[in-house]
């Protein structure tokens, strides 16, 4: 009788195997369900290395900088612990959230708005015993600091850079010259956002951040 439940169980398993890969290769079904997650090819995809936080920031007209993320009354976390800017990949509308905070607070004038992407190893997340269980060398997180986007005062985008983990890839083709040539031989393409003309990624030197008042 076990070796028949471990037959049909196995039989099952390649069964269902199967059919995922029929239906990723097909392309029928594939979102039918929640469990059709379990089956296709591409699952987990997109998982990154990385974790990432956005910072909204003020820059005054006498140089100084004003943290408007998270805002004095508190932030809202639409899924677990983190707040909804980072909820924003394109950094498409964390502008808007950086003027909502101007709105209610007293400050100085307001040059500008500032959006820094802090980037770190994911490894760094793991609990001090996992890390000793695990790493030799001491846990000594580090943070990668990439200017996103910066808008002005009434929100409208003026510049946009990728994300940093797009940003290394885009080094690592530009720092190899086999792949350099390459490029040249390809194809030419059209890039159809306009603000990804601009693909400097510049880290801004170092600030003393400061919250505004309400």
């Amino acid at each position: 009788m076990k070796k028949w439940l471990t037959s049909l169980g196995i039989a099952g398993y390649l069964a269902l195997l199967g059919y995922g890969i029929a239906c990723h290769t097909l392309g029928f079904n594939t979102y039918s369900h929640p469990g059709m997650y379990f089956l296709v090819w591409d699952m987990y995809c997109g998982w990154g290395t990385y974790e990432n936080r956005l910072h909204v920031i003020g820059e005054g007209a006498s140089g100084r900088y004003y943290e408007l993320t998270p805002a004095p009354w508190g932030e809202f976390h639409p899924f677990g612990r983190i707040g909804r800017q980072n909820y924003d990949p394109n950094a498409l509308h964390v502008g808007r959230m950086g003027l909502n905070t101007l709105r209610y607070t007293d400050h100085e004038p307001i040059d500008r708005i500032i959006v820094i992407e802090e980037n770190w190893p994911k490894k760094y997340n793991l609990p001090d015993h996992l890390w000793a269980r695990r790493y030799d060398e001491p846990k000594d997180p580090q943070s990668y600091y990439h200017l996103r986007a910066v808008f002005d005062t009434e929100g409208k985008l003026v510049r946009r850079n990728p994300v940093w983990e797009n940003v290394l890839a885009q080094r690592n083709v530009l720092d190899n010259p086999r792949l350099m040539s390459d490029m040249t031989k390809g194809r030419p393409y059209v890039v159809l956002d306009p603000s990804l003309r601009n693909r400097s990624a510049v880290t801004p030197a170092s600030y003393q951040v400061s919250s505004p008042s309400q």
